[in-house]
């Protein structure tokens, strides 16, 4: 559903308010509402931030995992209208302070975010599979999960040259990730939201 008729520049969404606390991603230079999940969503992306922070604490790094609150800019059919928010957004302290005086947002000139998440809800399945997967590899995203609790799968999808190797995880199986290879859950732990 698309609340706005007017299409919007970037730059516009950039500074669009409507008076309400409803969050928007652009998509085509349409608002789109982002809905509220379930419970199990957000327990799922509280869980799996902290188990990330606590694995960047653990490396020494001092990387932020954002929980969606952080933008990514993308190009979708070669328009430059879109601008996504993941569930997680991983990237490196310094560039998470270059926006402390301006909107949350990494622009297309800028360095990736090194991992995004995005836990799937009947609402965003296509998307989450599909058009996202495609501009977050387009972007040049080293590593994106999409945490499935519908299918009760997590896949670990990692950049190799110009497009995505995409690894499911179920059950026991432990999630393997390339950028934080000291992160040691099993899908069943993501999911459950159990150590």
């Amino acid at each position: 559903m698309t609340v706005a008729v007017q299409k919007l520049t970037f730059e516009e969404y950039l500074t669009y308010e409507d008076g309400t606390d409803t969050r928007y991603e652009l998509v085509n230079g349409e608002l789109v509402p982002m809905s509220v999940g379930k419970g199990i969503h957000a327990l799922i992306v509280d869980f799996l931030a902290d188990q990330i922070k606590a694995a960047i604490a653990e490396l020494g790094r001092s990387d932020k995992a954002m929980s969606g609150s952080v933008g990514v800019q993308s190009p979708r059919g070669g328009r430059l209208k879109t601008s996504r928010i993941p569930d997680i957004t991983v990237l490196p302290a310094v560039q998470m302070e270059s926006m402390i005086d301006r909107e949350a947002v990494i622009r297309l000139d800028e360095s990736p975010p090194l991992l995004v998440v995005e836990v799937v809800s009947p609402s965003t399945k296509g998307e989450d599979y599909r058009a996202k997967q495609w501009e977050y590899c387009f972007l040049y995203i080293p590593e994106y999960w999409i945490v499935d609790p519908l299918e009760n799968q997590v896949t670990v999808c990692t950049l190799s040259t110009r497009e995505y190797d995409l690894v499911e995880f179920r059950g026991e199986e432990v999630i393997q990730s390339p950028t934080f290879p000291n992160l040691k859950l099993t899908a069943s732990q993501v999911l459950s939201r159990k150590l």
